[in-house]
This record gives structure tokens, C-alpha cells and sequence, in this order.
């Protein structure tokens, strides 16, 4: 059996909830390591944390956690009741910091990474790359509507929470779209990669832009920020991990994007 074991870590990526068949209502958690080693949390039932674990981005934690079963390496599960919120690294635009901690992990692009995982079975199934060439975001619809199941799973957690020390949430929303990146990764035989991206931070600009925006304004927005600038604007890396369910297959679980550094 797994020990625990206390580590510190700096809070990188959450990914858009969805209903677990085993934990309910989960988010893919990504961090590092101040000595550049990435760690999974999962699962984390995010918006179920009580107010003070409720870290944000780039937030530094103590947390409890032990070696998960699923085989990969950065993975483990997290005591959530353990969480320390220590404090928020790189406040405001001073993105140094998180630079120097983040990218001393940084890989040479998405088709290396691929590469060692298919000739080594217990090689790095986290990583971070900057694409060679955004070429665009694809924004495709999806099923609206959670399922049967899906919407029993959501259920099951309000009533485990119903006599807990925090309100419920209000019921996780489906994200009507799905958000992927077509690029090139600047391997020398690269051709081109489209991936899907899962981050919170998308959905969560889909909730906000959809109402301040309305059902026809809010795509120019959203490709504004995640398509436009994110080639223009910002120093875009893309933070990638593999799926469970399919161990060779990558996505894109977040975005890490600086403003960029102007040439001398």
C-alpha cells in the first residue's frame, strides 16, 4: 500500500470538471515541484474543497498525497483536508518567478515527448513545450447536455455534501463547445498536431463571455484571447498530459502564456 507523503508544489493547471464514474465530479490538477519535478493531483473535487483549500493558479501548497495506481509516473492522490495555501507566486505581471520554477522542466516540443513515452513505458506523461506555430483554435460544438449518467453521478455529490461545512455549488454547467489547437511543435519532422484543450480557464471565459458578450458575440472575444493573442501577445506554452483511459493519447490540459519578452 501507498505511504503518504507531505510535499510542496506550485499549483500549474486545473482542468474543466466533469462526472467521474468513480469520484463524482473531478478536476485534473497539475504542479511542480520547486525543484522542477511535475506531480497529477487527482482527483480533486474542486468546487467541494472547503473555502481556505480552494487554491488558484500559481498558488504554492503544502499537501498530503500518495503514489496512485493508474501507472503513471507524476501521478498520486491528494489528502484535500491537508491542503496549505502558503502563498500566490508571481503576483500581478511579475512573471519571472514562475518562469524560473516552471520551465527548467520545459521539453523540446509535444513530438519528443511522444517520443520517449512509445520507447519507454515509465517516461514523463506531463510536460511543457512552447508550439512553433499556432496555426489555430478549432471550436466545435458538443452534446449540451450532460447524460443520464453523468447528470445521476452530479446528483450523488450534492447529497454527499449535503451536511458538509461548505453550501453545494451550483450544478456543474456542461461547456456546449469543444476547444482544441491545430500547430507544429518545432520537432525537426514535425507536421501538424491538433489536440484538444481542457483547461478551466477556457470553459470559465466560454460562462463569462457567453453572458457579456451574448450567444453571437462571444466567440470573437474568446478568439481574441485564445487564438490572436496567444500568438501576438503572449510567450504561449502549452502544458500537455496524457489520458488515462488511452495512455498514449496527449492533450493540451493548460495554457502558460507570459507576455513576451521584446527583442533587444
Amino acid at each position: 500500500m501507498a505511504e503518504w507523503t507531505e510535499k510542496q508544489v506550485l499549483i500549474t493547471v486545473r482542468t474543466y470538471p466533469v462526472p467521474s464514474a468513480k469520484d463524482i465530479e473531478v478536476s485534473c490538477t497539475a504542479a511542480i515541484t520547486l525543484s522542477g519535478d511535475w506531480i497529477r493531483l487527482f482527483p480533486v473535487r474542486y468546487r467541494f474543497l472547503k473555502r481556505d483549500k480552494r487554491f488558484r493558479k500559481y498558488d504554492l501548497v503544502n499537501i498530503r498525497l500518495k503514489r496512485a495506481s493508474d501507472g503513471r509516473p507524476e501521478s498520486y492522490n491528494p489528502d484535500p483536508d491537508s491542503i496549505e495555501i502558503i502563498s500566490h507566486v508571481g503576483p500581478g505581471k511579475n512573471w519571472a518567478e514562475r518562469r524560473k520554477i516552471i520551465l527548467r522542466s520545459k521539453a523540446s516540443s509535444i513530438c519528443w515527448l511522444q517520443n520517449e513515452l512509445a520507447s519507454n513505458p515509465k517516461a514523463a506523461t506531463l510536460g511543457i513545450f512552447k508550439p512553433a506555430n499556432i496555426k489555430r483554435l478549432i471550436i466545435e460544438p458538443d452534446d449540451p447536455h450532460w447524460t443520464p449518467d453523468q447528470l445521476a453521478k452530479l446528483k450523488q455529490a450534492e447529497q454527499a455534501n449535503m451536511f458538509g461545512s461548505e453550501p453545494n455549488p451550483p450544478e456543474l454547467e456542461k461547456i456546449p463547445y469543444k476547444f482544441s489547437y491545430k500547430y507544429t511543435c518545432g520537432a525537426p519532422d514535425c507536421k501538424d498536431h491538433t489536440m484538444l484543450c481542457t483547461d478551466w480557464e477556457m470553459g470559465e471565459a466560454y460562462r463569462s463571455w457567453r453572458t457579456k458578450y451574448g450567444p453571437q458575440g462571444w466567440e470573437a472575444k474568446f478568439r481574441q484571447r485564445f487564438e490572436t493573442e496567444m500568438k501576438s501577445k503572449f510567450d504561449t506554452h502549452f502544458y500537455v498530459g496524457t489520458v488515462h483511459e488511452y495512455p498514449n493519447s496527449w492533450i493540451i490540459v493548460g495554457l502558460f502564456y507570459p507576455p513576451l519578452i521584446p527583442a533587444n
